[in-house]
């Protein structure tokens, strides 16, 4: 966790200021060095780590939000030099492509989230919470493509900062245990 968190919150923290406007809609591509290297490869290596310690479903987790990760710097690294057949000659077109190909995305890892958070309601609070807020963020997102929504975008924005302040509360908690301090509450699970 102390590898994958840091680097889940590097791409999360980035995601969340292009949502909200921070940094121009029109050019995403800047998204994919801290997205593709940062998070997609820290929380693969941090999923590598825990399978190697034999935590199978830390490793699933992990494994699950680092391919996200790698497969949105494809996404935008794809879409950006217009390597999935975007039309290049007929903007309604071109704009009627990327909305499909980006809600096809958001709609998929959508479901897959949703399914791990049910799953994962024997974790503590915490990290329900946190997924819940990744949930969220999908939502209001793909929301916000299918309606064209700025507004939605933004909302998908502030719901990734929300995760990202539970991530970092998990992160600190992890790295003061590690390093002989009390570990943070988490909360008692959903489930028993």
């Amino acid at each position: 966790m102390l590898v994958a968190l840091p680097t889940f919150l590097v791409g999360s923290i980035t995601l969340g200021l292009w949502l909200i406007g921070y940094l121009p809609t029109a050019l995403p591509g800047g998204l994919v060095a801290g997205v593709f290297f940062a998070s997609g490869v820290g929380v693969i290596l941090g999923a590598a780590w825990a399978a190697r310690l034999g935590q199978s479903a830390v490793a699933g987790v992990l494994a699950t939000f680092g391919t996200f990760w790698l497969s949105f710097g494809v996404l935008v690294f794809g879409l950006v030099n217009g390597l999935f057949g975007v039309s290049t000659t007929d903007a309604a077109a071109a704009g009627s492509q990327v909305q499909s190909v980006q809600a096809t995305f958001l709609l998929s890892w959508l479901i897959v989230l949703v399914v791990m958070t049910l799953a994962t309601t024997r974790l503590p609070l915490a990290y329900t919470v946190l997924f819940v807020l990744v949930d969220i963020a999908l939502g209001l997102v793909l929301a916000g493509v299918l309606a064209a929504s700025s507004a939605l975008l933004v909302w998908g924005g502030i719901a990734v900062f929300g995760f990202c302040l539970v991530g970092a509360y998990l992160f600190y908690g992890a790295m003061s245990e590690e390093l002989g301090g009390s570990s943070a509450p988490l909360g008692s699970p959903l489930t028993q």
